[in-house]
């Protein structure tokens, strides 16, 4: 009978040290998937707000460069479209200027369709993404439209100016960024008809200036691939933190043996 009894109590130290030792390996792994996903929480709703940050400030740039020819709507095309050429010329980020009067464009620095820019004009947006004309749709273009006194300005850029300002963000995170139905990421655009994914925890944010809207997240399957990366990084440690547990336990257990076999010793 005593035999079966120390078995037992073996084998119950068996399993209590193996216990301990699962614990620290168990408790680092949680507190890791923890800290993992609350990182990735807060990176995806702080570079949204980055990027919103970021896209405005290339929208105002548009924006001071219709402030400087809006003085020009209402003019002949013909006095002052070098004009507008050389304000163009200047400006890096500006694929184009239009001018307007009473929402009609009747002057650009391209051969783009003066009815298309009207039509914007008319529409109540304030910054569009645009198509361009239909034999260069290779290009995505943004028109920022600023009016003023029955006249108007639209200048135009190409999409890569803000596609630039997502592209900033290389950490994993997807953005894309939304004007109405229309939209750009770093990888492509409305005109496939496809959306990247960006489901895992997605967060979205509005522009107070400019209505558009960024949206942000990782792709389905990117937090298991990064908490199995973790894993292979940290599990070595965490496996030795518990093998050194299970071993001071296990040192406890006996040096208690030792002294219950030396009292009972003594008793004798």
């Amino acid at each position: 009978m005593s035999k079966i009894v120390h078995a037992g109590r073996s084998l119950l130290e068996v399993l209590l040290l193996m216990a301990v030792g699962l614990v620290p390996v168990v408790s680092g792994l949680l507190v890791m998937v923890f800290q993992l996903e609350s990182k990735l929480a807060e990176n995806a709703a702080i570079s949204v707000q980055e990027a919103v940050y970021s896209v405005d400030q290339a929208l105002d740039r548009l924006q001071e460069a219709a402030v400087l020819a809006l003085p020009l709507a209402g003019q002949s095309c013909g006095t002052v479209k070098s004009t507008l050429q050389d304000q163009v010329a200047s400006r890096s980020m500006l694929r184009s200027l239009t001018l307007l009067e009473d929402s009609q464009a009747y002057c650009s620095t391209t051969s783009d369709s003066l009815a298309h820019l009207s039509s914007f004009a008319l529409s109540g947006r304030q910054v569009e993404i645009s198509y361009g004309p239909a034999d260069k749709r290779r290009r995505l273009l943004v028109n920022f439209y600023l009016p003023g006194n029955n006249r108007g300005v639209i200048a135009t850029a190409y999409a890569s100016q803000l596609r630039n300002e997502l592209d900033g963000f290389q950490d994993g995170l997807t953005l894309l960024l939304e004007f109405g139905d229309r939209y750009i990421w770093s990888e492509g655009d409305s005109r496939t008809g496809q959306r990247p994914s960006h489901s895992e925890f997605s967060v979205s944010a509005v522009s107070a200036k400019y209505g558009y809207r960024v949206k942000g997240g990782y792709a389905e399957g990117f937090t298991s691939l990064e908490i199995r990366q973790s894993m292979l990084q940290t599990l070595p440690s965490l496996i030795l933190v518990g093998i050194l547990t299970g071993a001071m336990v296990f040192l406890a257990l006996f040096r208690a043996r030792a002294i219950r076999r030396s009292n009972a010793a003594d008793a004798t």
